[in-house]
């Protein structure tokens, strides 16, 4: 029932944002956008090392789009780059592959586990994690770059 995907968590979660604005030092920044429902978010991420060392967002999305990017943004500050990688790997089996929910710093995912049944909100609902790892890509292959020069 679509009441179960917009439950009190989710709206809390979509209501409540942070770190909302742009980073103007980050390492990376990456857009995702959903055709079908016009959802958009770019991030900006600075690492040290091997961890997020910081983190910004612009988040105009569905409240789906919205509740994923708040709680990204709530426990992205340290994680490392495979955690992440890792927890959208998590996600997309979750809502595509009827997969566990996230455990540890990303369990508040969990409330996002009645998108399964709604195919058409996949893709908002993965956007904040697609661009994220877009992000840590590019940083790879920069990196990568630097090494062999």
């Amino acid at each position: 029932m679509i009441d179960d995907v917009y439950n009190a968590r989710i709206l809390d979660f979509a209501g409540n944002i942070p770190r909302i604005g742009t980073l103007e030092d980050a390492d990376a920044e990456a857009s995702a956008h959903s055709k079908l429902c016009g959802s958009k978010v770019k991030v900006w991420l600075k690492m040290d090392g091997d961890r997020v060392a910081d983190f910004a967002h612009d988040v105009k999305a569905c409240a789906l789009g919205q509740a994923s990017s708040s709680i990204m943004a709530r426990n992205i500050i340290g994680a490392s780059a495979q955690e992440l990688r890792d927890v959208r790997d998590t996600m997309r089996r979750m809502l595509k592959e009827n997969g566990p929910a996230p455990e540890g710093r990303f369990a508040d995912l969990k409330f996002l586990e009645p998108v399964r049944d709604y195919r058409a909100r996949h893709a908002s609902t993965l956007l904040t994690f697609d661009a994220v790892v877009d992000c840590l890509d590019q940083i790879d292959a920069r990196r990568s770059k630097e090494d062999a020069a």
